[in-house]
């Protein structure tokens, strides 16, 4: 008897098969224009972030090319090109796995954050602060700050999660490109909100440390579907 493992259901992926397949017939040409993306959306009935996850996918394929303030058009052959690859989760669902688990972990971290562990995490926060007044947030401080607060909660398998989600982000082609497009449309992490964390934290406040995580990690995803909506 033989048994497939079932795979997690994967929205762009599932998306970006059927217009790699429309391509592959023929239905698409070579230079064809695509649909908007709003149009894309409706017709699959799916949010727009869901759309570009789906075309950045094919972008890192080679099947189309997304040209900023014109459409996203079939590449010259298109047909030839290796395919799409399972990449992993895309950059939305990512977001949203961190803003559940990271909101509850920063609650133990209230309570069990050391002395030593509270400095490391305004040195990353002072790191931001001053990248911040230049326009642009290290990616690396930011991180870091994640994952101290992570390793502040005590608890092993918390820490290892927090680090593994980091680990998609940066090693998934279709999270790093999206993540590259939107900083350079201007979209940073904010200072700001994780002062605002940083703080409910000096004062062992568990409440507020979860508000301020959950609105940090909301208000990202908010950025990036609204300058998607631009688009």
């Amino acid at each position: 008897m033989q048994i497939q493992a079932i795979k997690v259901r994967r929205l762009y992926l599932e998306i970006a098969n059927q217009i790699e397949s429309l391509i592959s017939s023929g239905q698409l040409v070579s230079g064809e224009r695509l649909p908007s993306e709003r149009d894309l959306a409706q017709r699959f009935e799916v949010s727009r972030p869901t759309i570009r996850e789906a075309m950045i996918a094919l972008e890192i394929a080679g099947l189309v090319e997304i040209r900023t303030g014109s459409g996203i058009y079939v590449k010259d052959q298109a047909v030839d090109k290796p395919g799409l690859r399972d990449d992993g989760p895309g950059p939305f669902e990512i977001l949203e796995a961190r803003r559940l688990l990271e909101s509850e972990i920063v609650t133990l971290a209230a309570a069990r954050i050391t002395p030593a562990q509270m400095d490391e995490l305004e040195q990353a926060l002072e790191v931001m602060e001053q990248e911040d007044q230049k326009g642009t947030i290290s990616e690396e401080a930011d991180q870091r700050f994640h994952c101290i607060l992570a390793e502040a909660s005590h608890n092993s398998a918390l820490a290892s999660m927090v680090s593994w989600l980091w680990e998609l982000r940066n090693r998934s082609e279709i999270s790093a490109l999206f993540h590259e497009r939107v900083r350079e449309e201007g979209v940073h992490p904010s200072a700001k909100e994780h002062r605002a964390i940083f703080e409910a934290l000096r004062n062992r406040d568990p409440l507020a440390a979860q508000q301020a995580m959950r609105s940090h990690i909301s208000q990202a995803i908010t950025a990036d579907r609204e300058l998607l909506d631009k688009k």
